[in-house]
């Protein structure tokens, strides 16, 4: 059987900053339980008949309670990872890893935030200068520093 990467669906998800903070925009993270690497981009699978946009507001939705934003557009970027061999190991089936397509949203001011406190217990709104607070695997960073400055240029339109 060939190994194969799961198809994903994530969304950089900005929202107007309050006050003058030198900032614009502000960002949403989620944190998974577990140890490493445990804040991200909310993000999961494609369903089957579900496209990129489609997915990432599901996902939205799912770990985050969150509705009614207002999709900017969706980048070519597509984060590939593989599993590590100790999660890989507790699958049934040959998917090595992920490859993740992203969009980008506006999420209105006052969106509340909701999370299940199983697969998501925590998010934060944070400014862009604290990202390398929240996300230590360099290639991830380097990405979501990417996809930031696409997200932001586009809000600006």
């Amino acid at each position: 059987m060939t190994d194969i990467y799961r198809q994903a669906a994530s969304i950089l998800l900005l929202r107007k900053a309050k006050g003058d903070t030198g900032e614009p925009y502000q960002l949403l993270l989620l944190h998974k339980p577990r140890r490493r690497d445990a804040w991200q981009l909310p993000q999961g699978g494609i369903e089957e008949g579900e496209n990129v946009e489609q997915a990432a507001l599901r996902e939205l939705f799912e770990e985050a309670g969150i509705q009614g934003v207002s999709v900017l557009g969706k980048s070519e970027k597509c984060y590939k990872y593989d599993f590590p061999a100790s999660y890989r190991r507790f699958r049934p089936d040959n998917v090595c890893g992920q490859c993740i397509s992203y969009i980008y949203a506006m999420a209105p001011s006052d969106a509340s935030i909701r999370v299940d406190e199983k697969e998501i217990d925590n998010h934060v709104w944070i400014y862009p200068s604290e990202l390398k607070r929240y996300l230590k695997r360099k290639p991830y960073l380097t990405l979501v520093e990417e996809l930031l400055q696409e997200g932001v240029s586009l809000a600006e339109g």
